[in-house]
């Protein structure tokens, strides 16, 4: 495509404009070859002739389509040209209020005049990590660059800021610096990055000053080397200066002021610290009032002093230092206020009362009278003799000013060396980054317009490097490519700095006393007449001019040499060498400095002369070496270019001059930038990006191709004839300049057609409609009137009276018909309703008698269980009468038995069947003692039984035990009354006889009973015996059998219950023994009672008959029967209780090995803690059947420890579960799902806590077995609180290791990609596109990936058994990153600023919306954290032109302040030229309604900002005892509680 072609009509162009530079005009007719004028109007409407040169086919440059300007990137722009450049500039600074412009590898900073919201901690770290060209143009953007390829390449990097006074530099340097020492954090006690930023105040005080360009003008060169660790933290800094601008000391120009420090001292005059220092007002001092202006608007010097100091004394710069330097300044100051008067002759003098010397010389510790002496006198050596020469005022003024200059100079650089020392740590960096402030040290040598000197040197640096990152994109990309010329500045350097050169001449003119400008000129001009590049101005014989890369540049030589020349009388060098204070701190040692001749060269310059003793410092020599060494550390490293443009002299905000602004674009060189990358490929289009813009150009046949790329080149060579004017890369299509904004006029023209198609149908389409509608029209008219002229015809009274008849009968038919179905449909209605009522009334009546009947079924069935209780209680009543009326019969039959038979007979008999009682008694009594032993063996039994007990989980009534013991009691108190009883019926059957037989009677009975009682009891404790040896070998064996623990466990409840009904039947026969025990008692008391009465009667009567006699005899026999039985008796109890005493030991030797295997088992408790996190992982295969089974299982540890009331095992377990997951959770910290298990296992056993913790609050919601298993003992709220703060720490940590995975999705998900198919919001983009810094294929992210991931992080969470409060915390907290990421890079990218892109983040929100709505999380207000976000998609699609739309959007914006708002409105950026801009004074209208709004002014939401976390009770319905315990825990003893 031949660029002539292009001018056509409708397209614009750039003419050249007095005013404006350049100005924009439209195309009104084609250009044609040959044509002598070109035929343009103006934006104002005029018409416009343009001529043309027939001879030269130079036509003016074209302007860039709309959807170009305003672009991040220069080299976006399809027309790269100076117009170009400068209307890109212009409308991001004006219109957008952006300051940041790439230009390829340059980064073009426009000094806007008023503070931005652009520089927070939130803005760096949004521009951590990123590419640049992901974000807007930034400071930032440049220093992460910088950043990031010094640790990939290991190399050290460099960032250049340069620019004129007052454009910005070193603020741009400041925020660079301040960025390093943000996002690399030293890590260290010592917080060297708060010393690196601390020294700009301190350098700043003593190097800035006021000058009519700025209020902060930087008046030396700085180069600061940042120095990072091998991990990539700051560890020291290091400054070098280059040229302080000493003549500003002693002189400053109209409206300027001196260095800040000297203001700063004299604001605080009145402190007791500066009382010694004798300050006066700065305007009293002849230092500080030679501008005139004394003070700066906005600035307080009082608070400057006050943050210096604070610097100072960071910066490890004692009080005694800081009172040294300040005095020195002061002495400085007085210095300048001592006068000298002119005493005729050549002779100046110094007053020996003036004030102000007397306080030099008491501040610097100097002689008086020696100061006064030399500084209006000078030693000149001769070749015999030493002169002493009085000099002039003049020279005198010269020499005082002079040794000002150099004490300053001296100091400032003692301070530099002092910072460099605080900043600089043991060890050697592994890198560094330099920041290089530039421009600010040409007027500090030479007058402002000398800044091009350094020019020449840095002008093929600054080319080079766009040569070399285009060549190494190329490359990557197989792009062949060609050398490329550009404009060597070699002849310019040759001509300043070669011999016989520019400098060198001035070196020369230097040396010799009377040189002076004019006779430096002449030998310019005289030497370097002949140079095709040195010039003579016409109307000047005081300057001379040079032609540069950028333009002629004028140089004034007033004063050149004078401020090359510096010289110091060595006496007045010797008096400060005195000095205690120069001496200590200032290390004031003055070095000579010649300049570098040959000694055959210095004899003919000086050879017979008076040697003059003074010290020439050639400025010239400093900034050669000092340039030198800067390029050399220049060339080292990878450098970073910031220019600093000013846009206008008087300093107003965002105001844009254009012609100031082309100066300087022409003269630092982003316009020869411009130049040589239009020779290149500039615009670059990725394959996707080219098929997804420009789809609209391309057949059918070539849009069905499933390869895009071979579309994207078929479409480009069948557009682009010349192949030439593009190149196909590996993944991007590279165009030259013009290409691009050909292919959007082809793109506008098929738009532009395509409109005119349809609003050809459309408007045919309406034409039609309004056709037929009134052709419809005209027909009804048309049969209306020929209707009417027929009725006209037709009408007469007959035809009336018919047609009124007609009505009639229809009308009466009609009202018949409507009746008929009227009555019709009531009669269905009433009908349905008939049925329907009657259906409801019958199953009224059916559910009546259902209910009827089952009231009567209760009642029978109630009144039969009533009879039923009531007969089973008579029959029970009836018995219990019987049994007594037989027992009272039998003792009457008894009774009479006794009347009937003979006492001889009854003791015979009673003697005869006495002895096997006694036999049997005896044998009791062994049972007795035996029961004894065995009781006691039981009771330990029992507290062993207790514990086993709780092994299996099982709660045994305890009232049964109780019981047991009772009857065991009530047993042996019956044992010991029947043996008391027993001898005493032996004693009182020689009284009644009897008596003493129905006694003996019911002995039988008792110890008959007592027999059975004791032989089941023996049964039953060997059996349990046996049950108990067995339960030992299994506790001892049960590790390796803890596959059968299960059913084991089962069959020990069965036997419990067995124990227990047993148990039960036992204590039914209690109460019978109590009677028996309460009958033998009262019977003992009767045979008592009447053995005493029959004593009483046998010693009153003394009778005593022969009759009697015979029985006592047998009953003596009888009992001597009875006394040898017993003793044989005893012996059988002694081998009786021998064998209870081993079966005790043998019980014992159990019971402690049963108490062994528990002691272990509650160590296990403590150990469990410990090891329960480390061994259950998220993914076993119990964990996922019961997801909160480590929480169970701890509080099961818990509620055992509470069961054996063990403090120390208590909180042992607390601590070690604490400590145990703690651990876990430092050593997996950036595993989700692990912090998701044990997140979800905290919250669990926190809720079990609280659950059974017995606190009525907890409790309302537990069944009757939860309640049972509440905590007994301790109060675990101390460890409640502790368990919170852990569960609150994992929390914080699960969200920021979701928010790290999710992060890397938001952004190309929620705003890069395209979910809506078929509005592409993709523009052309430049060199900058995306990072030079990496190039790889990275994962393409969409909503559909953070959907995805936002799906696995539910799933994982409802796995792990996580409440749904918990979840919906954990999805807000996502969701409000998920929106503030995306809104806060809006803000920061103005390419994402469009309406289509509303439309694109509108559709995203709307797909999480649905996965809200999926998972059932819709109802908890989640989507309101995203109402930010929602809105500022609104603000894209609205209308922004009327006083409504500005109306509307501040009562619909409420989420978003004011900053962001308007930041919104002035990034928008159409993507078609059929959109248009948003007005700055709509802007402002928006603006001034957003006034009274109240709330944040940051431009960024805190991503960091994180949600309060709650912990919600919510009560479990899992019921402990049910849990199965996997075996691999050894947990057993769990189960049996």
């Amino acid at each position: 495509m031949a660029l002539l072609e292009l001018y056509t009509e409708y397209n614009r162009v750039w003419i050249p404009d007095a005013e404006h530079v350049w100005k924009s005009a439209e195309i009104v007719r084609d250009f044609h070859s040959g044509d002598t004028v070109l035929e343009l109007r103006l934006e104002d409407g005029t018409e416009h002739h343009h001529p043309l040169d027939p001879s030269n086919t130079r036509l003016p440059p074209l302007r860039n389509p709309d959807i170009l300007v305003g672009e991040n990137d220069l080299t976006a722009l399809s027309y790269l040209h100076e117009p170009a450049v400068l209307h890109n500039l212009k409308v991001r600074f004006v219109e957008s209020k952006i300051i940041y412009t790439y230009c390829g590898i340059i980064l073009v900073a426009v000094n806007p005049y008023k503070q931005l919201p652009l520089y927070g901690d939130a803005i760096i770290h949004a521009y951590s990590g990123q590419n640049m060209g992901d974000m807007d143009p930034h400071i930032f953007a440049v220093a992460e660059e910088a950043y990031k390829q010094m640790a990939r390449n290991h190399k050290n990097q460099s960032i250049i800021v340069s620019g004129e006074s007052g454009a910005g530099k070193t603020v741009s340097a400041r925020y660079a610096m301040r960025y390093f020492a943000v996002v690399s954090k030293s890590g260290s006690k010592t917080r060297v990055e708060d010393k690196v930023l601390a020294s700009n105040p301190v350098t700043e005080a003593m190097g800035n000053a006021k000058t009519t360009r700025n209020d902060n003008s930087s008046r030396f060169g700085k180069y600061t080397e940042i120095s990072f660790d091998r991990r990539y933290r700051i560890i020291g800094a290091n400054m070098r200066t280059y040229l302080l601008e000493k003549s500003r000391v002693v002189f400053q120009a109209d409206n300027e002021r001196n260095y800040h420090i000297f203001y700063q001292m004299c604001s605080c005059a009145q402190l007791r610290e500066f009382k010694n220092l004798r300050l006066l007002s700065a305007d009293k001092f002849r230092y500080t009032c030679t501008g005139g202006d004394v003070t700066i608007e906005g600035v307080d010097d009082k608070k400057d002093l006050e943050e210096t100091r604070r610097t100072f004394s960071m910066l490890g710069l004692k009080e005694d230092f800081q009172s040294d330097v300040f005095k020195v300044l002061a002495a400085i100051l007085h210095l300048g206020n001592v006068e000298i008067r002119d005493s005729g002759k050549d002779k100046s003098s110094v007053s020996p009362s003036d004030p102000h010397v007397a306080v030099v010389c008491e501040l610097l510790g100097v002689s008086a009278e020696a100061l006064v002496r030399w500084l209006c006198h000078r030693r000149i050596v001769l070749v015999a003799e030493t002169v002493v020469k009085p000099v002039p005022r003049e020279r005198a003024v010269n020499a005082r000013d002079a040794l000002a200059k150099h004490i300053y100079a001296h100091l400032f650089d003692c301070i530099i060396n002092r910072i460099n020392t605080a900043l600089q740590v043991p060890g050697k960096p592994h890198a560094f980054i330099g920041v290089l402030d530039i421009y600010g040290l040409f007027s500090a040598v030479f007058d402002a317009t000398s800044m091009p000197f350094f020019c020449p040197h840095a002008q093929p640096f600054y080319q080079l490097r766009p040569f070399y990152c285009c060549q190494e994109e190329y490359m990557k990309e197989d792009i062949p490519w060609t050398l490329i010329d550009f404009y060597d500045n070699q002849p310019v350097i040759d001509l300043i700095e070669t011999k016989m050169g520019i400098l060198d001449l001035l070196n020369e003119e230097c040396l010799f006393p009377q040189g002076t400008d004019q006779s430096w000129l002449q030998k310019l001009y005289t030497y370097l007449d002949t140079n095709p590049l040195f010039e003579k101005p016409r109307l000047s014989n005081e300057a001379f001019v040079i032609q540069h890369f950028a333009d002629k540049v004028e140089y004034q030589c007033r004063d050149f040499l004078e401020k090359n020349r510096d010289t110091l009388y060595e006496e007045l060098q010797d008096i400060m060498k005195d000095s205690e204070v120069i001496k200590a701190h200032v290390s004031l040692r003055f070095i000579r400095i010649y300049l570098r001749i040959a000694p055959g060269d210095a004899a003919s310059h000086f050879q017979g002369g008076p040697k003059d003793r003074s010290t020439t410092f050639v400025t010239k020599t400093k900034f050669s070496s000092s340039l030198s060494l800067l390029m050399e550390t220049l060339n080292a490293t990878t450098p970073h270019y910031v220019r600093c443009i000013k846009p206008n002299e008087e300093k107003l905000p965002f105001e844009y001059d254009s012609r100031r602004v082309v100066q300087q674009l022409r003269a630092c060189g982003v316009l020869e930038t411009i130049r040589v990358s239009a020779q290149s490929y500039p615009s670059r289009w990725t394959y996707i990006e080219f098929y997804s813009r420009y789809s609209i150009l391309m057949s059918h046949q070539e849009a069905d191709l499933s390869d895009k790329k071979q579309t994207c080149k078929n479409v480009l060579q069948r557009l682009i004839q010349d192949p030439n004017q593009y190149k196909f890369g590996r993944t991007k299509i590279f165009f030259r300049a013009g290409q691009v904004a050909y292919l959007e006029k082809l793109r506008l023209d098929r738009l532009r057609g395509a409109s005119v198609t349809i609003q050809k149908h459309v408007r045919g389409w309406s034409q039609r409609r309004k056709y037929l509608r009134m052709r419809e029209a005209a027909i009804v008219l048309q049969q209306y009137i020929r209707g009417k002229r027929t009725i006209h015809k037709m009408v007469s009274a007959a035809t009336l009276k018919r047609g009124w008849a007609t009505v009639v009968i229809q009308r009466h038919w009609r009202g018949y018909r409507t009746r008929q179905i009227y009555q019709l449909v009531r009669l269905a209605s009433v009908t349905i309703q008939a049925f329907t009522r009657g259906w409801m009334a019958r199953k009224r009546y059916k559910k009546m008698v259902e209910e009827q009947k089952a009231l009567i079924l209760q009642k029978y069935a109630r009144a039969w269980l009533a009879r039923r209780r009531f007969q089973t209680m008579r029959r029970l009543v009836l018995n219990v009468q019987l049994s007594f009326r037989v027992q009272k019969l039998r003792k009457r039959i008894e009774e009479q038995n006794k009347e009937n038979c003979g006492l001889v007979e009854r003791l015979t008999s009673l003697a005869s069947t006495h002895s096997h009682t006694v036999d049997r008694l005896q044998g009791v009594e062994a049972q007795l003692e035996k029961s004894t032993r065995q009781r006691a063996s039981l009771e330990a039994r029992e507290r062993t039984v207790k514990e086993g007990a709780t092994l299996v989980s099982l709660e045994v009534n305890p009232k049964i035990f109780i019981q047991l013991f009772v009857s065991f009691d009530l047993f042996c108190f019956c044992l010991l009354m029947k043996q008391t009883v027993q001898y005493r019926i032996l004693i009182l059957a020689i009284y009644e006889v009897e008596d003493l037989l129905a006694a003996f009677e019911g002995l039988q009975k008792a110890t008959r009973i007592l027999e059975n009682h004791h032989r089941e009891q023996k049964e039953s404790y060997e059996t349990q015996l046996e049950g108990m040896q067995l339960k030992v070998d299994h506790l001892q064996n049960e590790n390796s059998k803890l596959q059968n623990l299960f059913q084991e466990k089962s069959n020990i409840n069965e036997n419990i219950r067995q124990e227990v009904s047993r148990l039960s039947s036992e204590n039914s026969v209690i109460p019978e023994l109590t009677l028996q025990v309460s009958e033998l008692q009262r019977q003992k008391h009767e045979l008592e009672v009447h053995v005493e009465e029959q004593s009483t009667e046998l010693a009153e009567h003394g009778i005593c008959t022969c009759k009697y006699f015979t029985p006592i005899v047998k009953a003596y026999e009888c009992m001597s029967c009875l006394q040898v039985s017993r003793s044989q008796t005893l012996l059988f109890f002694q081998d009786f209780e021998e064998q209870l005493d081993q079966k005790d030991r043998l019980i014992k030797k159990l019971q402690n090995q049963i108490h062994s295997l528990v002691s272990s088992q509650k160590g296990n408790v403590g150990a469990s803690g410990h090891n329960l996190p480390t061994e259950l992982k998220p993914k076993g295969v119990v964990v996922n059947m019961i997801p909160g089974l480590p929480a169970y299982i701890l509080f099961m540890c818990v509620r055992y420890a509470d069961y054996l009331n063990d403090e120390a095992k208590l909180k042992s377990l607390m601590n070690a579960t604490i400590c145990a997951v703690k651990k876990v959770i430092m050593s997996h910290h950036k595993d989700f799902e692990l912090l998701s298990f044990w997140l979800s296992n905290m919250y669990l056993l926190l809720n079990c806590l609280k659950q059974y913790s017995g606190e009525e609050e907890f409790m309302k919601h537990n069944t009757p077995e939860q309640k049972r298993n509440c905590l007994q003992n301790f109060d675990l709220s101390e460890h409640r609180q502790i368990l919170s703060d852990l569960a609150i720490h994992i929390y914080h940590q699960l969200i920021t290791v979701m928010e790290k995975t999710l992060t890397p999705a938001i952004v190309p998900g929620m705003l890069e990609h395209e979910s809506l198919q078929g509005i592409s919001s993709m523009k052309p983009t430049g060199f900058r596109k995306r990072s030079n810094s990496i190039y790889e294929d990275l994962e393409t992210h969409t909503i559909s990936s953070i959907i995805q991931q936002l799906s696995v992080f539910h799933s994982t969470m409802n796995q792990h058994g996580m409440e749904l409060g918990l979840i919906i915390q954990v999805v807000k907290q996502l969701f409000f990153q998920v929106g503030a990421t995306t809104l806060n890079n809006i803000m920061l990218r103005k390419d994402m600023c469009s309406c289509r892109k509303g439309m694109q983040i509108r559709c995203n929100i709307s797909y999480l919306e649905e996965w809200l709505k999926e998972k059932e999380l819709q109802s908890f207000s989640v989507i309101d954290t995203l109402r930010p976000l929602s809105q500022a998609a609104w603000l894209l699609q609205v209308n922004k032109s009327t006083d409504e739309d500005a109306k509307e959007i501040t009562d619909k914006c409420t989420e978003l302040n004011s900053v962001q708002i308007v930041k919104i409105l002035n990034s928008y950026t159409p993507i078609d030229d059929f959109e248009k801009r948003v007005t700055s004074s709509f802007v402002r209208k928006v603006q001034s309604l957003l006034q009274d709004r109240d709330g944040s002014t940051q431009l960024m939401l805190d991503t960091d900002y994180r949600f309060q976390v709650t912990f919600p009770f919510c009560p479990s319905s899992q019921a402990l005892e049910l849990l199965q315990v996997p075996n691999s825990l050894h947990l057993g003893f769990l189960t049996r509680i």
